[in-house]
């Protein structure tokens, strides 16, 4: 990958210094997995429920109702079981592509994050936050079937969020967040010399191996976040936060190993490219509602625009003359790959509840249905479904000394298993719903399940 000085500088001091969180197959590829405290009840209510300093990132009205320092730090453990339970492929001449339906593709998450926030005045509160907003992965067996559409693909991205917040000590507070994002990525697929070799394909697969494309790049993006909190009452309370969208530019390198020379001897090609990657506007909504002493009833809803993700395209920057570009005969706009997604836009629904069972001691749980923006193109690289979210969480907190601690353990169940039959689509096609020349296609039936855990330790100063 070709990094700058500052992805470099980035990597090394925060990055490592707290574990970098490992990428994670999901709905998407937003992370839900962001503090123990709000996981209890699904994140039901999150921007209407400011508990500790992790509402620098849900909602940074919310920082206003904390009084003094107060820091939270913590990790979530996520593993998705996710596994082709039929597969079958075609290669470009339409014969059948040999080999295993490609394992379980994904392995486990560990994610970890930190939040601080200071009480400045009565009326301004400051915060900062370090997190994992969207991650990826999938990685298949190297004799999967459908290897010429995909085999490994992950996403890692880290975001820096400095907020603040203002008050008017009437019961309406609002704030603002920046995130900062540095992302890296990387897809890898085999690449089928058929429509190049011909019938001597076979052969020379057997001894060079196929062909296989690495792209891999990195980026820096900032979007922003505005939210509100009214109290309506001391019981009751309201949030809404607003995210902005943006969109990342992945630049590195594409390169082609074991590729076939003119005289059939493999040789390693290699161009600079990019991959836009678009991350979505969002809003959220949350009510809290303390129902008596004891019991705290949440709800929430998120819409995210995810339609602007509308391919996975690795563009040359190098034009015409790259070495890629050259040997695949690609020219102009086009890019050097070219997936189509046409994500839907989605929304999530919360409810849940606490029970303050002791001044010390309170048992939460919560339901979340989270729809998939993968609709009608479900691809090998994100087989993805509709899922229910099950949590239960405890919170022991401590009131003269400040410490609380927060633990959580959820379940998802996805609602269908996901079907794919894709292809290989044109770029800027009149109808993407029909496939390029050659007969290039995969089919799948996928079995999905997960559970996720998270400790998170908070202290108020």
């Amino acid at each position: 990958m070709k990094s700058t000085r500052l992805a470099r500088a980035i990597r090394l001091t925060t990055l490592a210094a707290i574990a970098a969180p490992a990428t994670v197959f999901a709905g998407g590829f937003s992370l839900n997995e962001q503090s123990a405290s709000a996981m209890g009840v699904a994140n039901a209510g999150a921007a209407a429920n400011p508990e500790n300093a992790s509402t620098a990132f849900f909602n940074p009205a919310g920082m206003s109702q904390l009084k003094g320092t107060n820091m939270s730090f913590g990790v979530a453990v996520l593993d998705i079981d996710a596994e082709a339970k039929s597969a079958s492929a075609t290669n470009v001449v339409g014969g059948p592509v040999k080999g295993s339906n490609g394992g379980d593709i994904a392995d486990l998450a560990v994610l970890p994050n930190f939040f601080i926030t200071h009480e400045v005045s009565d009326s301004i509160d400051v915060g900062f936050g370090i997190h994992a907003p969207y991650g990826l992965a999938a990685d298949y067996d190297d004799d999967f079937v459908g290897r010429y559409f995909a085999d490994k693909t992950e996403l890692t991205a880290i975001s820096f969020t400095p907020s603040i917040s203002l008050n008017n000590a009437k019961g309406l507070s609002m704030g603002l967040g920046m995130n900062i994002m540095y992302a890296e990525a990387r897809l890898t697929k085999f690449q089928d010399t058929r429509a190049k070799l011909g019938t001597s394909a076979n052969g020379y697969e057997a001894k060079n191996g196929a062909p296989y494309s690495d792209i891999n790049g990195d980026d820096i993006a900032v979007n922003f976040r505005v939210g509100f909190l009214y109290e309506l009452s001391d019981r009751t309370q309201f949030g809404l936060t607003a995210q902005t969208g943006t969109e990342l530019e992945l630049e590195g390198e594409a390169e082609i190993t074991n590729f076939p020379s003119a005289n059939l001897t493999p040789t390693t090609l290699s161009e600079d490219a990019s991959v836009p990657l678009a991350i979505p506007e969002s809003i959220t909504v949350g009510a809290r509602h303390q129902l008596n002493d004891s019991v705290t009833l949440l709800a929430g809803a998120t819409y995210a625009r995810w339609s602007r993700f509308e391919g996975l395209d690795v563009f040359s920057t190098e034009g015409d003359s790259g070495e890629i570009s050259t040997a695949l005969g690609r020219t102009g706009d086009q890019p050097l790959s070219h997936v189509t997604e046409k994500w839907q836009n989605t929304w999530q629904f919360n409810v849940g509840g606490i029970w303050q069972a002791t001044p010390a001691w309170a048992f939460k749980a919560g339901y979340a249905w989270d729809e998939s923006p993968v609709d009608e193109f479900v691809t090998a690289r994100v087989p993805s479904s509709d899922r229910h979210w099950l949590t239960l969480g405890t919170q022991w907190k401590d009131a003269q000394s400040g410490w609380t601690v927060d633990a959580a353990i959820g379940t998802l169940l996805f609602v269908d298993d996901p079907k794919i039959k894709e292809f290989v689509y044109q770029y800027d096609a009149p109808s993407q719903k029909d496939p390029a020349a050659g007969k290039s296609n995969y089919e799948g039936e996928y079995e999905l399940d997960a559970w996720s855990a998270s400790l998170q330790i908070s202290k108020a100063f």
